[in-house]
């Protein structure tokens, strides 16, 4: 006999990202980040004053990890800069590369950058009361471009999984995203490097679904 989960309703405060009912909770303290920004004077210079200070923090409902069920929960990203690049996330891929993934802001202005396995990029501005949809295959970071917390709601199959290893050995993401003459502006990053076919077959054979030609 198949056990029900019983359903649950999780408040969200849009100012703060805080998200009642969560099942789990992370940090990433400035610190956390190192080698992740392309000026590593400019970080070096920050770290006095904004060593232990939360870059960006989620709350998290995992019901379960089973195949047809969800994960949601918020992200809050703090603005700022290093050097002339704009605060931001990790980034990933999911490990089951083919599921997808949706973003809606709630307060603030950011940005999804998102790279295909061939380096393909593209990127779409999030602000409050938008709905960002990360297709299969696309690696993707959040940007905070503004100069208020960026909160947003996120919300991906659970058994997806995150794998970040896919940004580092590449040497990053192969845009980054700092400060223009008009606000922000991607540019490229020398760092980059393709990847190889090999690894890019790999990723598009985790396929559990068929997609149209």
């Amino acid at each position: 006999m198949t056990r029900l989960f019983e359903p649950t309703r999780c408040q969200v405060d849009p100012s703060t990202g805080a998200m009642g009912n969560a099942t789990g909770s992370y940090q990433k303290r400035f610190l956390d980040l190192d080698g992740l920004y392309a000026d590593a004077a400019a970080f070096e210079a920050m770290r006095a004053t904004w060593g232990e200070r939360i870059v960006y923090e989620v709350s998290e409902f995992r019901p379960t990890e089973q195949p047809g069920d969800l994960i949601f929960g918020v992200t809050r990203m703090a603005p700022g800069k290093v050097g002339d690049e704009y605060f931001m996330t990790r980034g990933h891929i999911h490990k089951q590369a083919d599921r997808p993934e949706i973003y809606y802001g709630q307060k603030g202005h950011g940005l999804m950058l998102m790279e295909s396995p061939e380096g393909e990029i593209r990127i779409l501005p999030v602000h409050a009361q938008t709905v960002c949809y990360v297709p299969p295959y696309w690696i993707h970071r959040s940007i905070n471009v503004g100069e208020d917390d960026l909160v947003m709601l996120f919300c991906y199959p659970a058994d997806s999984g995150q794998g970040y290893e896919i940004i580092a050995r590449s040497g990053g993401m192969r845009s980054r995203v700092v400060t223009g003459d008009e606000g922000w502006k991607a540019v490229d990053n020398p760092d980059w490097r393709p990847r190889d076919a090999k690894l890019i077959s790999a990723l598009y054979a985790r396929q559990s679904r068929t997609v149209p030609a």
